[in-house]
């Protein structure tokens, strides 16, 4: 893939055919193009196009696209929402109910923790674009990874594990890698936190079951029982717009749990009690991040 270079930044060059359909200036208006960079003959902020690099008079327009479109070293970087602190990984053991001193009972989840739970990585501005820590989770055999996954995790000095994921924050000062995250550190009692999972699957569902819609009379005069019904006019517009509610698959896909309460934090058992259901069936790998309260961890800007 062809690519603009810079002192600070590179952009690929499907990114600046991108970039170039918000200047109105700009001769090169396609939405993706397949033309060598060579074939460009305008300028853009000051940008000088050759053969096979743009060279860039100043840093000035570096410093402002990395602000404006969030471009790092090493070229445009997918990024995801920023949490509101480092989470876990787990493993859904199942359901109990917890009581209370007060001999309140309540339906609680059993969160367990295979080995795991190790700080792999740090990202940043510098290198990456974007700060994060990524977390590996239950160990496996080394025959069970490649080659350049087990030289990352060798390069943290962590041991092979099956999960790796990252949670995106503000700052990653006090981590390292090779870092074990302590359960009891992390989570306190009477915490809220937001857990995500793959959700069971149910296989192909009709319209009553995955959107809730309501039947039709049952009495024998009745043409229709559970049929979906009407899905668009016919010769006005003549097709059935996206996103419409219709039959299909349900389930099995990521689903997050938002402001759940942890009941209990279990350090001999290492265990995590939290109130409610969570995505999954029992051995479902869960993603445990402190809630995002807005005026509280998240900025109301």
């Amino acid at each position: 893939m062809a690519t603009v270079s810079l002192a600070t930044v590179t952009i690929p060059y499907a990114e600046l055919c991108r970039l170039c359909l918000a200047q109105p200036n700009m001769q090169h208006k396609r939405p993706t193009c397949s033309r060598p960079i060579s074939s460009l003959r305008s300028s853009f902020h000051g940008l000088t196009f050759s053969s096979s690099l743009c060279s860039f008079p100043s840093s000035s327009f570096a410093s402002q696209s990395q602000k404006r479109l969030g471009w790092a070293s090493r070229g445009v970087v997918s990024m995801g929402a920023m949490e509101a602190g480092v989470g876990v990984l787990g493993t859904k053991m199942g359901m109990l109910t917890y009581f209370y001193p007060d001999g309140k009972a309540t339906a609680v989840t059993v969160v367990g923790f295979h080995e795991g739970n190790i700080v792999t990585q740090l990202k940043t501005e510098l290198t990456d674009g974007y700060t994060a820590v990524q977390v590996g989770y239950r160990r496996v055999r080394d025959r069970k990874l490649t080659k350049p996954e087990l030289g990352h995790l060798q390069k943290a000095g962590a041991i092979p594990m099956r999960h790796l994921q990252e949670f995106r924050l503000r700052d990653v000062e006090g981590f390292e890698p090779g870092q074990r995250l302590k359960l009891e550190e992390v989570f306190k009692d009477g915490d809220l936190v937001d857990v995500s999972g793959n959700s069971i699957g149910k296989g192909f569902a009709g319209g009553i079951k995955r959107h809730n819609f309501r039947r039709g009379a049952m009495a024998h005069g009745s043409k229709s029982h559970r049929q979906l019904g009407s899905i668009g006019a016919g010769t006005t517009p003549g097709r059935v717009f996206p996103g419409k509610k219709m039959p299909g698959r349900l389930g099995g896909t990521k689903t997050k749990i938002r402001k759940l309460e942890i009941v209990k934090v279990d350090t001999e058992l290492r265990t995590l009690l939290i109130k409610g259901a969570v995505p999954g069936k029992p051995g479902n790998l869960l993603r445990i991040t402190p809630a995002k309260i807005v005026g509280k961890n998240i900025p109301k800007s």
